[in-house]
């Protein structure tokens, strides 16, 4: 351990004299009560809201009143923090502790977010510069986020080109007051989208003083160097309440080179890259280099050399991929936020709420590569031989000037604005009126050889056959010299896209007391909600146009729609024991010609038979419109450069890791389309539970759930259903089920007997459906205990365990609707456990927090990968009332998740991070407090 102190000082200089020792955080786990206020200067884990306690509110109650609190899942004030449905609360000095990088990896780390995400650490996505969630493992765009209860834009570029979702990757943790997460069905209160859940931020209304807080840190193994600044202040004059807060981050990326287990591709026995590769296009067989290979030996750091593979020889190396491939993105972000509030007379209060950010993103997942002709045949006739061949290429950084050189880099900017009033009418009862604005500017800039690179390696072009075969007298020495950048600089350009999502709405709600039962007072909430949507997505025009090699036209989209919501809710004490909520809402949507709505609603009731005991139960509907990118897309034709043809590899009788992917997994043309006809989707969340709190220092959990959702809109990926393809020729699946037949339709093969490339996959058409069903179910047990003692300080231990029983997809009806959960099927965790102890003693306050995920499938499918621990750690010293020291290590035993069955890069990709022990050190300090 002291070597990485040492490691991360020596990165960060001026850090190197922060003294700070070991500990960690306490995590996200049991705190599903509301969040409160705090109301006096206790230690973070004694002001922690108690999970789940009805009785431990009531208790409290007796000393005194708590404040009202609007929380998450209902838009009524209430003082109980615990309602029908739990909910998890993360405070804002939680993030750091619990060892975490930024606000989405805190969020990734929910127990309730079983579903498996791409994001900025995943690699070749559409979506490298964002992060997304999915909580109960229902994808990205069935979670509602929300910043103070308000919606925000999209992410301008659809979710693996299929879905829209809210980017949490550039989301600051400066002004976070808390982040509150329900998990179920809450379209009934938040309208389409919240079918999973609803994450809302919470942004701070108060801060005393002006407060500074530095980090820096690294990763042991190397690469991911970060740094943060933020500072934060308030201003209290009379009437006026100010808030603001800036936050300025950069962080270096990981690159794979940089990890010994992933730094060559044939580790494990694969055959390596071809860098120079001459084929003769009719039998597939490679024509021997002309000089051996020996020209070429200095590229990737001298790794290329001659690999005679079963069916010829070719210049490769393990190198040319992992040369070229971050599994961290560089970023470099400025985010602010602030919100001020006016007070006038008579209880009226005029507000104004701003974030605002700007990031610029960078990633590599491939460098330049070229294959002859690929825009027409894919082979050429060489007139200097007589032969159909077909010629490739890998670029090496020593030819380009520079790894870095084809980084893709993206620049965001947003921001989210919201002004009002809210005050009292009469009686109990408030209001509140507001307009609100949110906007995501995207632009990305793509490095690409142009069209001469043909010219450059095969020289003029003669011709072309009958067929439209080009015809070129090609010399192989051209081939299998290596070029100078100045030569690639001559042949390579950028190509750029502009994306944009914007989002407004103005809205109106009051809520107040109705009329009383014998249990207390009913209190009532209507809102009205009248709001409008769009993206457009424009692409370099250049694009098919000849002017970039092996590129395809890609149309401007955009679409719009808009959204009128009218919502009212009730909650009801029948008696001091049993309380009843019932919502109701009916939200119409006006999209391509047509429109669509659906009223929902959600009822639930609070049982508390003894002072200690809450029973609860919920049921709710819930409406979701088809996103926009699924309505408005268009038709559009792309290359995978890189894929897996299952179906040939399974018929050379070889596992994944070991099949000869140069030979049967080339690249292949995709056509995908969207579909203005789609239906919207329709869901039923079910909660049944029971919190137990014998003492206020000891809590505990139990809540079942169910979400099932008809009509699902999905998108079907080509590697999906090359999947499904293979399976169903294989006998695996049923070749007569509906699956069965709809993937082979979609999958066209050249003929077995073609001259070229016989049976090889020529193209594979996708596009969304509204597939059959969806359901999931399982369970949430969670606990926290607190003591105290004279001598050893104060103890927490805490934690949350949830577990999915039952996950269902039917694509279409008459397929098989089983559970795929324990099966190669199912691509998402079935448990996840976050655990912590924390120990406070005088100024200092240490923890180490736990995080377990259950089993996943192996990348072969032929089993699983077991269960997996990862530790974090923090400690905090109290410099005096105003200063805070803290080191804070992620990943604490340095360990990296691996699989041995899985292809280059040789760890689940997604599921788990391969950047090893991570560490950052910590100083804060308030000035005027």
């Amino acid at each position: 351990m002291k070597q990485f102190v040492d490691h991360v000082a020596r990165l960060t200089g001026p850090a190197a004299t922060l003294a700070a020792a070991l500990a960690a955080a306490y995590p996200v786990t049991g705190a599903f009560a509301q969040a409160q206020p705090p109301t006096s200067p206790t230690p973070p884990a004694a002001s922690t809201a108690p999970a789940s306690a009805a009785a431990s509110t009531q208790d409290t109650a007796k000393d005194a009143p708590l404040p009202s609190v609007v929380v998450t899942g209902s838009r009524i004030s209430r003082v109980n923090s615990e309602g029908p449905s739990p909910i998890t609360v993360i405070k804002s000095e939680d993030l750091d502790r619990l060892g975490y990088k930024n606000v989405s990896d805190a969020l990734s780390s929910l127990t309730e977010n079983t579903g498996f995400t791409q994001g900025e650490d995943f690699g070749n996505t559409f979506t490298p510069a964002a992060n997304a969630i999915s909580l109960r493992g229902l994808g990205p765009n069935h979670t509602l986020v929300l910043v103070n209860g308000r919606r925000v834009a999209d992410y301008p570029t659809a979710y693996e080109g299929s879905v829209n979702f809210v980017n949490i990757a550039n989301i600051p943790s400066a002004l976070i007051d808390r982040i509150e997460v329900l998990s179920g069905g809450a379209s009934s209160v938040y309208g389409s989208d919240a079918i999973a859940g609803v994450v809302n931020i919470v942004l701070k209304k108060h801060v005393d003083g002006v407060t500074v807080n530095l980090r820096a840190g690294s990763t042991q193994r190397g690469g991911g160097e970060n740094a943060r600044a933020q500072i934060t202040g308030g201003l209290d004059a009379g009437a006026l309440q100010v808030v603001w807060g800036v936050e300025l981050s950069g962080r270096e990326p990981i690159w794979s080179r940089q990890r010994d287990f992933m730094a060559d591709t044939t580790l494990q026995g694969a055959a390596p890259t071809v860098v120079f590769g001459r084929r003769n296009a009719t039998g597939g067989a490679y024509l021997t280099p002309t000089d051996g290979c020996a020209g070429a030996g200095t590229l990737f750091e001298g790794s290329v050399s001659a690999y005679t593979a079963r069916n010829g020889t070719y210049c490769g190396s393990g190198r040319a991929s992992p040369t070229y491939w971050t599994t961290q993105t560089g970023n470099r972000s400025a985010q602010a936020a602030g919100a001020l509030t006016l007070a006038l007379d008579h209880g009226l209060e005029l507000f104004g709420e701003g974030q605002f950010g700007w990031a610029r993103t960078e990633n590599n997942t491939r460098g330049p590569s070229w294959t002859s002709d690929i825009a027409s045949k894919g082979y050429f006739r060489n007139a200097a031989t007589g032969q159909l061949e077909i010629w490739t290429r890998r670029f090496a950084p020593e030819e380009i000037g520079g790894v870095d050189r084809f980084n893709r880099k993206w620049q965001d900017s947003t921001h989210n604005v919201a002004v009002g009033a809210r005050g009292e009418l009469t009686g109990s009862w408030t209001f509140e009126v507001a307009a609100n604005s949110s906007y995501y500017l995207n632009r990305t800039t793509t490095p690409r050889l142009t069209a001469g690179i043909e010219q450059l390696l095969l020289g003029q072009k003669l011709g072309t056959e009958a067929d439209g075969t080009a015809i070129y007298s090609a010399d192989p020495a051209r081939l299998f010299r290596p070029l100078t950048p100045q030569e690639i600089d001559s042949v390579t350009d950028r190509s750029w896209t502009r994306n944009a999502s914007w989002n407004q709405q103005l809205s109106a709600s009051a809520s107040g007391e109705w009329f009383k039962l014998p249990g207390g007072p009913v209190r009532a909430a209507v809102v009205a909600e009248a709001g409008t949507q769009g993206f457009r997505n424009e692409a370099d025009p250049r694009l098919g146009q000849g002017v970039f090699y092996n590129t395809s036209t890609s149309p401007t989209v955009r679409g719009t729609r808009e959204r009128l919501a009218l919502g009212g809710e009730l909650n009801a004490p029948i008696t001091k024991q049993l309380t009843a909520t019932l919502a109701a809402r009916h939200d119409r949507y006006e999209f391509a010609g047509r429109s669509d709505g659906s009223t929902t609603y959600n009822a639930g009731l609070e049982f508390r038979p003894l002072s200690t005991l809450l029973l609860r139960a919920q049921h709710a509907t819930s409406f979701r419109a088809p996103d926009m990118n699924y309505i408005f897309a268009q038709q559009t034709k792309g290359y995978y450069s890189s894929s897996t043809d299952y179906y040939r590899c399974a018929q050379t009788g070889q596992p994944l890791s070991t099949c000869d992917f140069a030979d049967v997994s080339p690249g292949f043309n995709f056509v995908r389309t969207g579909s203005s006809e789609l239906k919207s989707e329709r869901g039923r969340s079910w909660g049944v539970g029971a919190v137990w709190q014998p003492a206020s220092s000891f809590d505990v959990s139990l809540d079942l759930w169910k979400i099932a959702i008809r009509d699902l809109v999905t998108d079907l990926s080509a590697d999906g259903v090359l999947r499904d393809e293979s399976d169903c020729r294989t006998g695996i699946k049923d070749i007569q089920s509906p699956t069965c037949v709809d993937a082979i339709a979609r999958v066209r093969r050249n003929p077995a007997d073609a001259l070229v490339r016989p049976g090889e996959v020529a193209e594979v058409r996708v596009n969304p459906i509204n597939a059959a069903s969806e359901s999931t179910w399982g369970l949430d047990v969670g606990t926290r205990y607190t003591w105290a003692t004279a001598v050893w300080g104060k103890w927490t231990v805490d934690a949350k365990y949830t577990r999915v029983k039952s996950f269902k997809y039917q694509q279409f009806a008459g397929d098989e609707n089983r559970n795929v959960v324990g099966t190669a099927d199912f691509s998402d965790w079935p448990s996840r456990l976050n655990a912590s102890v924390v120990w406070q003693t005088g100024d200092w306050t240490h923890a180490v927090s736990a995080k377990r995920n259950g089993r996943i499938a192996r990348e072969d499918h032929e089993g699983t990968l077991g269960p997996y621990w990862n530790f974090n750690a923090s400690t905090a010293w109290q410099i005096g009332k105003q200063t805070r020291v803290s080191l804070i290590v992620n990943n604490l035993f340095d360990k990296i998740r691996r699989d041995p069955s899985a292809t280059w890069p040789y760890y689940p990709v997604g599921y788990y991070s391969p950047h090893g022990r991570q560490g950052w050190i910590e100083l804060e300090h308030r000035f005027g407090a």
